[in-house]
């Protein structure tokens, strides 16, 4: 995919992103049938972050994600990046409603090229943003390059549920039901259309777990949640031989 190809969707999504920041957090409730904070705190686990450890996490959105790896650092430093100014506004008040605004650093960028130096960070996160950029390899990349060797790079996403009957009813929901949410309590239907439709084009779990390992990353694990309508996948950069 070409730089040309890449921005239409990257407009699109900046705008859909820009306009619902008020109503995300509410949002990601509906999506996820209130399961979002579940599937976090059970990546976090995975994780094991210690004491001290710093992280980026890139489509930082609201900053839920950002402001929990702070509590587990407690003094390591975060970075939250992510390209909605109205997003990193709402994650702002956030951080300063828990005065962690010395630890979070928060910057409106690009998850393609992310303005960090290579093996700058213990772990490179991105939270139910991996669908919604235009070049996912060139993002996975980028995070694995900013991580340190040994440093984890974590992908929580919504994923595609693969048995029945709930494959069914699953997608009668987000195609049909989702939208129409949008609409009542966000008021942007399209844009909330546009979500079924990122996750129709994205690879389902196996195939995001092959990715992970042909970009390079060690010890791939990709777990499945909630009847597979999420899955978490960890990849470790390969330690530096001397």
């Amino acid at each position: 995919m070409g730089a040309s190809d890449t921005k239409p969707k990257e407009q699109f999504v900046h705008g859909v992103f820009e306009s619902i920041a008020g109503k995300y957090d509410l949002m990601n409730d509906i999506l996820s049938f209130r399961r979002h904070k579940a599937w976090r705190k059970f990546t976090m686990k995975k994780m094991n972050m210690h004491h001290g450890d710093t992280a980026i996490d890139l489509c930082c959105g609201t900053c839920d994600w950002t402001l929990a790896m702070a509590h587990a650092s407690e003094s390591g430093h975060i970075v939250g990046l992510d390209f909605s100014q109205n997003m990193l506004n709402v994650g702002e008040r956030k951080i300063r409603s828990e005065s962690r605004e010395k630890q979070i650093k928060l910057v409106q960028g690009n998850a393609m090229e992310l303005p960090f130096a290579d093996n700058s960070f213990d772990y490179a996160t991105i939270g139910f943003g991996l669908r919604n950029v235009p070049d996912l390899h060139r993002v996975l990349r980028e995070m694995q390059r900013v991580v340190k060797p040994g440093g984890q790079v974590v992908c929580l996403e919504l994923s595609k549920p693969t048995w029945q009957p709930f494959k069914g009813i699953y997608y009668t929901y987000f195609q049909h039901i989702l939208p129409m949410l949008g609409k009542l309590f966000a008021k942007r239907y399209e844009q909330y259309k546009w979500l079924p439709d990122s996750l129709a084009l994205f690879p389902g779990r196996d195939e995001l777990a092959n990715i992970f390992r042909e970009i390079g990353l060690k010890n791939v694990q990709a777990h499945s949640l909630t009847g597979g309508i999420a899955a978490l996948h960890i990849g470790i950069k390969e330690s530096q031989h001397v």
